[in-house]
């Protein structure tokens, strides 16, 4: 097993350097036309959770503006959601600049997807299992229904990832995940932007 740890680290390595290099004349474009589209900066980071629950940075390209009430709160992700941030969620090129989390080693391309820092106290101990491994830019709940699946199907599926992991299941993953890019299937929960707010109490 450790052998095969070893290999997928050198997959993830050669895989996000080749795709930085494929994918640079976006890297070129996109902050330029996501700075056009509404103000702010180009880049979203937030803190997640990683391997055995270590926070991290995730990077992802800005997909809403920062449109407030007259309250000074935030609109619903839906309101606040761009045109050009619903087509890069769409083809999922707003994920392209966690190639650089794959370099640091915080994220892998195969893995359960990192969630918020706010859910980490509402798991059950099975449910906290999703973290014995690397998290990743895609998993086997991203390619069996993404987002349009329910919180208790996605841990399920996150678990079944985690007790089956080997190789060629990541291979047969990024296999699946072009198809749904190409696809752009189960992008959002009916009547969401993304998923619900995990609120805790799902069994996995």
């Amino acid at each position: 097993m450790g052998v095969q740890r070893a290999i997928k680290r050198l997959v993830d390595l050669g895989v996000a350097v080749g795709a930085l290099a494929l994918f640079s004349p976006l890297f070129a474009l996109l902050p330029v036309l996501i700075r056009r589209d509404s103000s702010g900066p180009a880049l979203f980071t937030q803190e997640r959770p990683g391997l055995h629950g270590r926070l991290f940075r995730i990077y992802k390209y800005r997909t809403m503006s920062d449109a407030r009430d007259a309250d000074g709160k935030l609109l619903p992700d839906a309101e606040r959601l761009t045109p050009l941030g619903r087509l890069l969620r769409k083809t999922s090129l707003d994920e392209l600049p966690q190639l650089f989390n794959v370099l640091r080693g915080e994220l892998s391309l195969v893995g359960p997807r990192p969630l918020l820092v706010k859910y980490l106290p509402l798991y059950s101990p099975e449910q906290a299992r999703r973290h014995d491994v690397m998290p990743g830019i895609t998993g086997w709940a991203q390619v069996n229904g993404r987002n349009a699946i329910s919180w208790e199907q996605r841990f399920a599926l996150d678990l079944w990832y985690v007790e089956h992991w080997s190789l060629w299941l990541d291979f047969k993953i990024l296999a699946l995940t072009v198809l749904k890019v190409l696809k752009r299937a189960d992008v959002s929960a009916a009547g969401h932007v993304t998923m619900p707010e995990f609120t805790g109490g799902e069994e996995a």
